[in-house]
């Protein structure tokens, strides 16, 4: 079938996080969920489950486990065992045991800011240092690893590095002889991997996801690797995401940590993840031109109309990483934009060091709302 993306139900009526937290007139495109009905797969999949009428205690469907390990097999070519497969509520979830079980207060955790908050809100939660490797910025927008930078933020206290692929919010998807180079650095100091690949199915054209544990087998022993449909399928809702850990030891001690804190996914999160797994591909390869095409429009309105905002392609995500120092002058240009356009976008500074100056924008959204977004940014800005 042929999907519409152009035409959204009204949100604001439905508790949606994104649309109600602020007063009506404000045009939100912030928090990173999109805006487009789930596929019809997913939506008949849980009318189905919903007119069962019974929402009793569940168990994980075997299933939903087989589907994945022959997902991981047909994309990257990544042999994984079904009980390796461990099915949680959120990725979130996974990024925070996996500091409470490799770290003890006082020890460390590296991240690469700027980077998506709660990354680095975790280590602290477990009263661990956040350590960091910033990584770095040229002119043109595109960021780099400094190898430096990132093997001297190391010390014989960091347990774990919190790895950020595709990256969120600069857009970064690492190439394969990046991946190596961190992964050989973490495994010569000690350092468990804990990556974060929630956005891998939302990649663009030329470029290429390959999963931190796929690069070799002393990398698998040493990685907890965290995947969702919840991005993919705009399903976030419904809390269901899952870690991938193929050593035993971290595996056995992944499940410890979680008992009596972090349970299984609910009912619904897991139809929804069954049915979009199976049957959502389709919807998923109609989103991802409509995205491209949306990036295209977002990255030439800002050279065309705005030329003082920088912004370079993502490689993946659907998440405009904008650098407004030269048209607004204050370290929260978000700040200005939701009182001088009425626009909510993500200041900057909460991704960390590097942010300061920047807003992220979330260009998931029917293309007329992004035009009227960009237009209102034009008009507060030549006010």
């Amino acid at each position: 079938m042929r999907y519409d993306f152009d035409t959204c139900p009204d949100r604001r009526s439905t508790e949606s996080q994104k649309w109600q937290h602020y007063e009506a007139d404000v045009l939100p495109l912030w928090v990173a969920d999109m805006d487009f009905p789930s596929p019809a797969p997913v939506i008949r999949a849980l009318t189905e489950r919903v007119h069962h009428g019974v929402f009793g205690y569940t168990t994980e469907p075997e299933e939903l486990r087989q589907v994945i390990v022959e997902r991981l097999a047909r994309l990257y070519q990544w042999r994984v065992q079904p009980e390796e497969v461990l099915i949680m509520p959120g990725v979130i979830h996974g990024v925070n045991l996996a500091c409470r079980m490799l770290g003890s207060p006082g020890e460390g955790a590296l991240v690469q800011p700027p980077v998506y908050t709660p990354i680095l809100q975790a280590p602290g939660y477990a009263g661990l240092q956040c350590q960091e490797a910033v990584l770095t910025r040229s002119q043109e927008g595109h960021y780099e690893i400094d190898w430096e930078t990132f093997e001297t933020a190391i010390t014989p206290q960091t347990r774990l590095f919190i790895l950020c692929n595709p990256h969120n919010p600069v857009g970064r998807v690492y190439r394969k002889e990046e991946l190596a180079r961190m992964a050989e650095i973490c495994l010569r100091h000690g350092v468990v991997v804990c990556s974060d690949e929630i956005h891998c199915d939302l990649i663009y054209p030329g470029q290429t996801h390959t999963p931190f544990a796929n690069l070799g087998p002393e990398i698998a022993q040493n990685t907890i690797t965290l995947m969702a449909p919840s991005k993919t399928y705009n399903i976030a809702g419904l809390k269901c995401s899952f870690a991938v850990i193929q050593n035993p030891g971290l595996r056995k001690k992944f499940q410890e940590a979680r008992q009596g804190l972090v349970g299984g996914a609910n009912l619904l999160g897991l139809t929804a993840a069954l049915a979009a797994y199976r049957e959502g591909q389709e919807w998923l390869d109609q989103l991802l031109s409509y995205l491209e095409a949306n990036r295209t429009y977002l990255y030439e309105y800002l050279q065309r109309e705005i030329p003082g905002i920088k912004m370079e392609k993502p490689e993946g995500t659907y998440l405009g990483w904008l650098d407004c120092r030269q048209v607004i002058n204050q370290p929260k240009p978000g700040d200005f934009l939701l009182k001088k356009a009425r626009l909510a976008v993500n200041e900057g500074c909460t991704f960390g060091t590097g942010g300061e100056g920047f807003i992220r924008i979330n260009f998931g959204c029917p293309r007329s709302t992004l035009q009227q977004a960009l237009e209102r940014m034009k008009a507060a800005l030549t006010d």
